[in-house]
């Protein structure tokens, strides 16, 4: 499949000394967080196969969603804007909606924001639709990309991901037994998993689900991964035993922190000089730190966690949970 040439890749691996001083585990970082600043983290890997399908429809707008904060979001409209596109972003509202973080840079960007309620969010197919139509009613040509990128096509990007990390273990002269990732939508672990069975590897995928319980969660990685079989080469077969979600460190729910958290990315930051963010990377970097902490994982000797990006979610709220006022 043809793709965008955007990333900063490979990305780079670095041991995680917090878990050796700590835990004396051994665990490394992927740092996709570094794939490019505006756009960083794991979105951009799959917006390279979504967009560029795009463009090979002869598409002038896109149309995505996601949370008031969305990592994803913010990188459509970047990328929309670079290439020449619109982009209209479906947010779901937030008790308070500020311009900072994400959000700002969407309109720094120039992206059409339609902020939804709750009760709107539910009905979003139907949404999605009625402006696909007004859109093509109007002359343009919009293509709908689905939360967080994540279908078939752009769940290739973590595919690519995966070899990327095969080929960084024989340089590095080191085997990942166990990958960690968050989990959101399913699509970076959907194209793990996917990559994992493909090339006949045995490694461990865990996701860290930030979004949704277990089950929920499953569902739509599976449903990914059923629709992944239509841009490759082998008919693959996945059950829900094959996937591992860990779905204990969501907290308080997507997008909200405690004290306890942050104050745990905190430490981590002080010691490592790695910045984790509240919604995704930070939470999931907390419940490994735990799990490791509790004896979980006793199999797993060398741990890969992917760093997946989302530094603008530090947003006011946030801070000031912290430190209070600065």
């Amino acid at each position: 499949m043809d793709k965008l040439m955007i990333a900063n890749l490979p990305t780079k691996i670095e041991k995680v000394h917090f878990f050796r001083q700590n835990l004396h585990k051994s665990v490394f970082i992927k740092r996709d967080d570094q794939t490019g600043m505006a756009t960083s983290g794991n979105k951009l890997r799959k917006l390279e196969y979504l967009i560029k399908d795009a463009q090979n429809k002869k598409c002038d707008y896109l149309i995505t969603n996601g949370g008031i904060q969305s990592n994803h979001a913010r990188a459509t409209a970047v990328i929309a804007a670079k290439y020449k596109m619109n982009s209209l972003l479906l947010l779901k509202e937030s008790e308070k909606v500020k311009t900072e973080g994400n959000l700002f840079f969407d309109k720094l960007v120039g992206a059409k924001i339609k902020i939804l309620s709750e009760q709107q969010y539910q009905n979003l197919p139907c949404i999605i639709k009625e402006l696909k139509e007004e859109l093509t009613e109007s002359g343009h040509n919009p293509y709908v990309i689905p939360m967080g990128g994540s279908d078939g096509l752009g769940a290739l990007g973590y595919v690519d991901a995966y070899y990327e990390i095969l080929r960084q273990e024989e340089q590095l002269g080191i085997e990942f037994d166990t990958i960690v990732v968050t989990d959101g939508s399913g699509g970076t672990y959907a194209g793990l998993l996917y990559g994992n069975k493909e090339a006949n590897k045995n490694k461990t995928i865990i996701g860290m689900s930030v979004l949704n319980q277990m089950e929920q969660a499953v569902r739509d990685i599976l449903h990914v991964l059923e629709d992944m079989n239509q841009y490759g080469d082998n008919l693959f077969r996945f059950s829900d035993k094959e996937i591992n979600i860990i779905d204990r460190y969501i907290g308080l729910g997507y997008g909200k922190s405690q004290l306890d958290e942050l104050k745990f990315m905190e430490r981590f930051a002080r010691e490592e000089g790695i910045i984790l963010d509240p919604v995704y990377t930070g939470k999931s970097m907390y419940g490994l730190y735990r799990e490791l902490k509790n004896g979980n994982l006793q199999e797993s000797q060398n741990i890969l966690f992917i760093h997946t990006g989302g530094m603008f979610g530090w947003t006011d709220e946030k801070i000031k949970m912290l430190y209070g006022s600065i």
